[in-house]
């Protein structure tokens, strides 16, 4: 039976996710750094199987969002020189599809541990989404009370308004005939 290694931490994965498109991706530099090869072999991989790579699961960044992303991460001169042309990102279907076309034991390895990231924050993200919903439904709740509190309110100045005024009417100096108490 094969002991399964854990390669590297799930937090060197999950700060190497980028947001691109509104979709969560990893960068092919990245990828390639994870499986231990070089990035032209791993972009070489995936050219001599592009049918297996739709725009879904992979797709090249413009000029622009490199940029972007170049500004939101450090990356000194050295490292940026290999970026003549923006790269390629994956989504997780495509980081899963990556394990077909790179063979290498570690490239299994890597995928699987990806992949698992992956669910995880799929999973953090409709945990989280859940506790939004409940604070929403408490603080509706909270609201609907709040209304219902200020109603009461309402009805009891109400009342205390009307005692004050059957007390002032009982009170009030009476005109007219007068019996005396004597007689």
């Amino acid at each position: 039976m094969k002991k399964e290694i854990q390669i590297i931490s799930d937090e060197a994965i999950i700060i190497k996710i980028y947001v691109i498109r509104g979709r969560k991706v990893m960068i092919d530099r990245d990828l390639a750094q994870l499986y231990d090869v070089e990035t032209r072999a791993l972009n070489q991989a995936v050219k001599r199987n592009e049918k297996r790579f739709p725009d879904d699961f992979m797709f090249q960044m413009t000029r622009e969002e490199m940029q972007e992303w170049k500004s939101q991460i450090v990356i000194s001169n050295r490292e940026t020189m290999g970026l003549r042309k923006p790269p390629l990102v994956f989504s997780e279907q495509g980081v899963a599809m990556l394990s077909s076309v790179l063979n290498s034991d570690r490239a299994i390895q890597v995928n699987i541990q990806i992949i698992r990231v992956f669910t995880k924050m799929r999973e953090l993200l409709t945990t989280h989404k859940e506790i939004l919903e409940k604070l929403e439904q408490l603080e509706k709740k909270d609201l609907e009370q709040d209304d219902k509190i200020m109603l009461i309110f309402e009805y009891l100045k109400q009342l205390e308004k009307a005692k004050q005024e059957e007390l002032e009417y009982r009170n009030r100096q009476q005109i007219g005939y007068k019996r005396n108490k004597e007689e």
